[in-house]
This record gives C-alpha cells, sequence and structure tokens, in this order.
C-alpha cells in the first residue's frame, strides 16, 4: 500500500471528512486481501502537529514489533502506550468519510478543511496552514540533504 500525493477535503460540523479516494481505494485494495477492517487507523504524530493514518496493516506490523521488544521495559510500554493505546479506528461511511473525533481534531489544529499528506505507508492529516510552513521547512532540509538518497550506484534505488 502506498499513499502518494496531497489532497485538502473539507470538515464538516460533525467532523466528518472524505478519505481522498486514492488513499481509500489503497485500503479498501488492502481489506480484500485479507484485512479485516474498512477504514483508517489514525494517532497523533510523533513529529509534527498532525495526524497520522495508516490501514490496519501497518499497525499490526507496529504491534508485532512491539511484542519483540521485552515486556517488562519502559520502552515497550512506552510505545505500546503511545501508538497502540493512541490509536482510533475510523471506519468509512457510505459516503467514504471518516469522523475525526474532537481528539485527533486538536491534535492537527483542524477546522473547516484537512490536508491529506501521503507519505509512503501512511498519510498524515494536517491544518493547511501549517503544512505549508511545514513543507518549505522540509523542503530546505531535503534539498541540504539530497545526497542521502543516492544508492551506492549513484541513483536512488
Amino acid at each position: 500500500m502506498l499513499f502518494l500525493s496531497t489532497f485538502q477535503n473539507k470538515v464538516d460540523k460533525k467532523g466528518r471528512v472524505s478519505v481522498p479516494a486514492t488513499f481509500r481505494a489503497a485500503l479498501v485494495k488492502a481489506s480484500v486481501k485479507g484485512e479485516d477492517f474498512s477504514g483508517i487507523i489514525a494517532y497523533p504524530s510523533f513529529i509534527n502537529r498532525c495526524v497520522e493514518a495508516c490501514g490496519i496493516g501497518r499497525i499490526q506490523k507496529l504491534s508485532e514489533r512491539i511484542e519483540l521488544l521485552d515486556p517488562f521495559s519502559e520502552e515497550r510500554d512506552a510505545f505500546a502506550t503511545t501508538i497502540l493505546g493512541g490509536s482510533v479506528q475510523l471506519p468509512f461511511d457510505g459516503e467514504g468519510r471518516v469522523m475525526l473525533s474532537e481528539s485527533l481534531i486538536s491534535t492537527a489544529g483542524v477546522s473547516d478543511m484537512a490536508l491529506f499528506v501521503g507519505k509512503g505507508e501512511t498519510f498524515e492529516i494536517w491544518e493547511p496552514k501549517a503544512f505549508e510552513e511545514y513543507a518549505v521547512r522540509s523542503r530546505e532540509l531535503a534539498r541540504e540533504k539530497r545526497l542521502r538518497l543516492r544508492g551506492e550506484t549513484g541513483g536512488v534505488q
């Protein structure tokens, strides 16, 4: 599953927002392949003031990685609490929308519009102006660090 591009959608007064059609298609395709949930898993981002989201398969993989840690370690407990405890299953309604909780809306600072940003296996939901500011800083950092994308043969692999 690969989430690409950026889309802006309206958030209604109840907190419902349409998930971009290409994102829904990837999630529905994954659910046909054995995942038993049609919707998104959303949780506060560790890095940015936004909501991170993915399909149930990604959360299952993260849970499996967490289970490999020492069951009595603070690290395992921190990851389980933050990732699994902070995650919310948001099913699609008949129109391809999900309902963002007050907590998620507050986390991202979203009001009437939400920006969906594809990031590969995950995507983020941003307040549009906040993302504009972040995107400028990200482009500068990417430009500075662009050589890190080179593989041993000199190109992206």
